[in-house]
């Protein structure tokens, strides 16, 4: 059983997770008045002006400072799987750890707490106060662009591992920002669209995340959405932000926009927005001053939201009157980027088959095989480890498929072959690439510049070192490509503006690329245009060089610089590379196939059409299975596709973008070095059309969620379609028997207010009965045996814990399961109301395995 986040009534709240320092609730209460009494004064040394400033961007990332005040400048950085900082730059590494889809899939709120301590140690390394992360909102169609970027199509399993995150996060001293707030669940028309949300759905599904959270993490900070919820939008919706955030559930944090959501000043002012970023252009700063003097807004209300921002500001030690919420001294122990990367990605791998010739398990595969392993794929590699838009972070390493099982395996016991590659568009440039900014001014004197480990350029306000806004002109991208295979290599650019590319001597492009209409993510970085191909040699070096002259609108709300430098390795014939790897698999022990979405698939600004995978690549895995029987088909995406081939290969394995240490994680996965100990998060759908809800297009502007409470496994149940795997699924290396099942009232409350008190005590023995060490997820559902008047799914998931047992060992698991689990939101009440009547509580391995059940009275 995990450790709860949430304090018991009479402890005080969790180091770090509350916003008031030590855990007793004497020195708790004691820091909150210190800081009360820090704001107070310091709110009485600003003037209207400085006040309204201090609720708006200075730049990209910042808010201004006030040295007079003792506030320092409040430094935020783009997470959920690594801490960029406020230079979107390969030049300044960070780790990278999994997608949320992989860590939701770990179904450990505490492994997520480790992964959020590591990244406030990652914040506090690059000087950063706020991680804007996570991102909770809900899996409700599988067509959602930036699911792998979001938990699970669960409220509860997305409410937990987002606890453990926050909590993790705050213990190092660094807010967390829980985003999007709320029914930010797809991408097209984000900006626009009127999500129209049904009052029991938007409380039992939507908002129920942002209250587990809030109840048990208790977040220094909330995001408000782009999108509108019934009417306003996010940014100026009085009565979520105002209403339910902070009037029922007590949240006492700081509302910030998503970048560019802010509107309207005094709308979003009174609909409770502390915050607007970016800056310096913004409806706050010297906008809000003046509807203050004009008599269109209170001044008390500036007051309130100055009063949130430098009690956050107290919280992470940036407000010098009082100390931070928690002690520099009391920090949690360093941790290891690598070593946590690596864990998270083992624990997160779903093995959803493992049947080969026979029906006897093909994983895991020998670390000392007797034969050679066969490894194909273009993911193979070159991983995908990571979603696109801002989730993008750059490590220091990736460590691909094909570098991890190499380094795990003897030599000559693996073979790659391509096979199947689906990028068949320009990529940022890479791979052979040594590359180096250098900023000229208009008179083409150098200002500065630096390497650059890409072929990206992402500055958003910090510039580097020695370049001043004002006197940048152009930004040239020079160095050297040495390809790694023979013939026509295509070059391109990425951006808006005047380009110039030359690729070993040659003029490919002089000219002006314009601005392609949409999303201003897309705007900003514009798409890649090919500009020619040169015939290259593989080892031998050639000059490359991209001068961009800078854009700088008038009217652009940031200071900022984005372009690429683009590459296509030559592109050979498809079938002649999948019969290639289906022959080096035909003599093999064993093939493993490495499948993968792009980030023209997956990415933040738009949903997907198609769950397909991009190219040729069910073709290649059908031709290697048809080769051997042995086949192992690794699926490399942030959120679920189609696999036609699902019952023609050995072994299915879902590794998510399983962050900088995939190749490691999944050596040690396949040779049996650890477990495959993740479990669904989500419903994986055999076919898009079976899904029963996937509509993420808005009609006239609204995007009806017609289907009420009924998303994820709760509408797969409602709608009778079997899908290929369902939520929970997942096997090990291991076998369990489920010996008995207790379940008790709990003798105490518990739970935080708004929370709801324990209502039931499950306790689960069970018993490892195979051969290995391994560690299984009990999950617990209730299904009312009595539908009580209200139209409610067959069963749902009501709590959860994880166990690990060596063979033939007996644990218990301890569930515990809210009172929130036997209610409803009562529409007409206006509240919430307790169904009685008789329930089944299921325990097992996932949403269709049940292995015990009993009954209670609630």
């Amino acid at each position: 059983m995990t450790r709860p986040l949430h304090p018991t009534p009479d402890s005080g709240p969790p180091s770090g997770s509350s916003g008031s320092g030590p855990t007793s609730g004497t020195e708790a209460g004691k820091w909150a008045a210190a800081a009360a009494s820090a704001v107070e004064q310091a709110l009485r040394l600003l003037d209207l002006d400085t006040k309204a400033r201090l609720l708006a961007g200075q730049d990209t990332w910042t808010l201004p400072a006030v040295p007079g005040a003792g506030l320092a400048s409040l430094v935020m950085s783009d997470g959920p799987v690594g801490v960029r900082g406020v230079r979107w730059s390969a030049d300044d590494p960070s780790v990278a750890l999994p997608s949320p889809t992989a860590l939701a899939a770990t179904w450990d709120p505490e492994l997520a707490r480790r992964a959020g301590r590591l990244l406030a140690q990652e914040a506090r390394r690059k000087g950063v106060h706020v991680l804007l992360a996570p991102t909770v909102n809900l899996h409700r169609s599988p067509l959602g662009g930036r699911h792998f970027e979001s938990y699970s199509e669960d409220p509860l399993l997305t409410g937990l591992v987002g606890s453990g995150y926050v909590a993790g996060v705050q213990d190092g001293g660094v807010a967390a920002t829980v985003k999007h707030f709320v029914a930010n669940d797809a991408e097209t028309d984000r900006f626009t669209v009127n999500n129209v949300v049904g009052e029991r759905a938007l409380r039992e599904l939507y908002l129920r995340p942002f209250e587990i959270i809030t109840a048990r993490a208790r977040p220094w900070a909330v995001m408000s959405a782009y999108n509108s919820v019934n009417g306003p939008t996010m940014t100026e919706h009085d009565r979520l932000q105002n209403g339910v955030l902070r009037g029922e559930w007590g949240f006492d944090g700081v509302i910030v926009s998503d970048w560019l959501a802010a509107r309207d000043t005094e709308r979003a002012l009174t609909g409770g927005l502390d915050v607007a970023m970016p800056g310096p252009r913004t409806v706050y700063g010297p906008a809000l001053a003046e509807a203050v003097r004009a008599g269109r807004v209170e001044e008390a209300r500036v007051d309130d939201a100055v009063r949130r921002v430098l009690l956050l500001a107290a919280r992470v030690g940036a407000l010098d009157t009082v100390a931070p919420a928690v002690d520099p001294d009391d920090l949690p122990a360093p941790l290891d980027g690598r070593e946590v990367a690596r864990e998270v990605a083992t624990r997160s791998f779903v093995l959803v088959r493992n049947s080969g010739p026979g029906g006897a398990p093909v994983l895991p595969l020998a670390p000392r095989p007797a034969g050679r392993i066969a490894l194909s794929g273009a993911a193979a590699r070159d991983a995908r480890v990571l979603g696109g838009g801002s989730a993008t972070v750059f490590p220091d390493r990736i460590v691909a498929p094909l570098d991890g099982l190499r380094d795990a395996l003897p030599q000559g016991a693996l073979s790659y072959s391509l096979g199947a590659d689906p990028n068949d568009r320009l990529l940022v440039a890479a791979q052979g690439f040594e590359l180096r900014t250098t900023c000229r001014d208009a008179a083409g004197s150098e200002l500065g510049g630096g390497p650059l480990p890409t072929g990206q350029v992402q500055w958003l306000s910090e510039l580097p070192d020695g370049v001043e806004w004002d006197a940048l002109h152009s930004v040239e991208i020079t160095g050297t490509f040495t390809p790694r295979e023979s013939g026509a290599h295509a070059f391109g650019t990425r951006g808006v503006g005047e380009f110039r590319l030359t690729v070993d001597g040659r003029e490919l492009f002089a000219g002006t690329q314009s601005a392609p209409e949409g999303d201003p993510f897309d705007v900003f970085f514009g798409a890649p245009e090919d500009r020619g191909q040169v015939e290259l040699t593989a080892g031998s070096p050639v000059e490359v060089a991209l001068r961009h002259t800078v854009r700088k609108p008038a009217d652009a709300p940031v200071q900022a610089v984005g372009f690429a430098l683009m590459h296509l390795d030559p592109r050979r014939d498809p079938d002649e590379l999948i019969a290639e790897a289906a022959e080096e698999a035909r003599s093999a022990q064993a093939a493993v196939v490495v499948v993968a979405t792009t980030d023209l698939v997956e990415s933040e600004g738009f949903d997907r059409t198609t769950l397909a995978l991009p190219g040729r690549q069910d073709d290649l895995v059908r031709a290697v299975a048809a080769a051997n029987p042995r086949t192992v088909v690794v699926v490399n995406s942030g959120s679920p596709v189609e696999m036609p081939w699902r019952e023609e290969v050995a072994a299915v394995l879902l590794t998510w973008f399983p962050g900088q240490e995939a190749g490691a994680a999944l050596a040690d996965v396949l040779l049996g070095a650890a477990e495959p100990g993740g479990r669904l998060p989500t419903t994986w759908p055999a076919r898009l059309t079976d899904a029963p809800v996937s509509r993420v297009v808005p009609e006239d502007g609204e995007l009806v969620y017609e289907e009420g409470v009924f998303i994820g496994y709760r509408a797969w149940q409602q709608a009778g379609t079997e899908p290929a795997y369902p939520f929970g699924h997942g096997l090990g290396y291991t076998e369990w028997s489920y010996d008995s099942l207790t379940v008790r009232r709990a003798a105490d409350g518990g739970l935080p207010q708004g929370e709801g008190e324990v209502r039931l005590r499950a306790t689960v023995v069970l018993r490892n009965t195979g051969a290995r060490p391994g560690r299984e997820t009990v999950q617990l559902y209730v299904a009312p045996l009595d539908p009580g008047g209200a139209e409610r799914p067959e069963r749902w998931l009501a709590g959860f814990a994880t166990v690990t047992a060596n063979p033939g060992e007996t644990v218990e698991a301890v569930v515990e399961v809210p009172h929130r689990a036997f209610e409803v939101w009562d529409e007409e009440l206006g509240r919430w109301r307790h169904l009685d009547g008789g329930y089944r509580i299921e325990v097992g391995r996932s949403l269709t395995d049940p292995r015990l059940s009993t009954t209670v009275t609630c």
